[in-house]
């Protein structure tokens, strides 16, 4: 499954109490794929699907459906807060950047 660090997780759920949305769980799927692996979505939501795999980190429930569930395996949110901005990150050590970092859709061949 996916792990959320302790800041993620607080950050998620200061999101979710100022939406006034307690009873809402933290969405994570995959939108796609690119040259460096998953692309990650995340939304809130209050309806778990019957193929959801749901769990619980650091007081924040996450919700997985059953086609991203293998591409989030061993992945971590962080939320950062820094020089180069501020946001969510996912990571995932599973998929390691063999691309040349062009940022397009990979028929470049790394160009």
């Amino acid at each position: 499954m996916i792990d959320i660090t302790p800041n993620a997780a607080t950050k998620v759920r200061e999101l979710l109490e100022e939406s006034g949305k307690t009873d809402h769980a933290l969405r994570i799927f995959v939108r796609g794929m690119s040259c460096s692996g998953p692309a990650y979505g995340m939304a809130l939501d209050n309806e778990p699907r019957e193929d959801d795999s749901v769990a619980e980190f650091n007081g924040v429930r996450i919700l997985v459906d059953a086609m991203s569930a293998q591409y989030v395996e061993g992945a971590q949110v962080d939320y950062v807060d820094g020089l180069m901005g501020r946001g969510f990150t996912v990571s995932n050590p599973n998929y390691v950047s063999e691309g040349g970092g062009c940022g397009g859709g990979c028929s470049c061949g790394g160009h």
